[in-house]
């Protein structure tokens, strides 16, 4: 199976909020994105070159809902921070066990499947990705403007780093991310931006 980062994801309890910090920190403003009715969640988006940035929370406007909510948003507290990292795959019915089961979504003409644990928490807390296959569609990061950003590096921050990057690296080959053991699981990323680098 082979993975290829596709997007990266600040969770945030309220997307207002979520927003306003992401945009401060990095110097630039998001676009709004659009809502996922399936899990109860909205968006706000950033172009990144080959990669997109979005900001996701709960949607309290949104269609009644019963959980559970993907990335974990049902458990996610406090401010504010980069919550989950996405690949793409072209084979998503390769997808280990762990990583959950593939979910067929849509919203205008983009449709894609993406790989969900029951109870929506992330695979190995994070340390590995969200795995997702975009149908035939033009990709999300060539219809955002370009926002002049780039990701400069990922952090994947957990206590069985050694193994996971094993594990990643067979399948994803992206010197922009790296392992470190942590005794708590992490992800920060460093943007290289117009107000220069930028570590969230």
């Amino acid at each position: 199976m082979k993975l290829r980062l596709d997007h990266l994801a600040i969770c945030a309890t309220d997307l207002g909020i979520g927003t306003a910090w992401a945009e401060r920190a990095l110097g630039l403003t998001l676009i709004t994105g659009g809502q996922h009715a399936r899990f109860g969640t909205h968006n706000t988006l950033l172009g990144l070159g080959d990669i997109y940035l979005e900001v996701i929370a709960p949607d309290p406007h949104g269609a009644p809902y019963q959980g559970p909510r993907w990335f974990d948003l049902d458990r996610f507290t406090g401010a504010p921070r980069l919550g989950n990292w996405i690949c793409a795959t072209d084979d998503i019915s390769q997808a280990p066990e762990k990583a959950g089961v593939p979910i067929a979504l849509t919203r205008g003409d983009l449709a894609w499947q993406i790989v969900v644990p029951a109870d929506g928490s992330l695979p190995d807390d994070g340390g590995f990705p969200t795995l997702i296959e975009w149908g035939n569609c033009t990709h999300p990061a060539t219809r955002l403007p370009d926002s002049g950003a780039r990701l400069h590096a990922l952090e994947v921050h957990h206590q069985q780093a050694a193994a996971l990057a094993v594990e990643v690296d067979a399948m994803l080959d992206d010197p922009r991310v790296t392992f470190h053991t942590s005794a708590t699981p992490a992800l920060h990323a460093t943007f290289d931006t117009p107000k220069g680098r930028v570590r969230l």
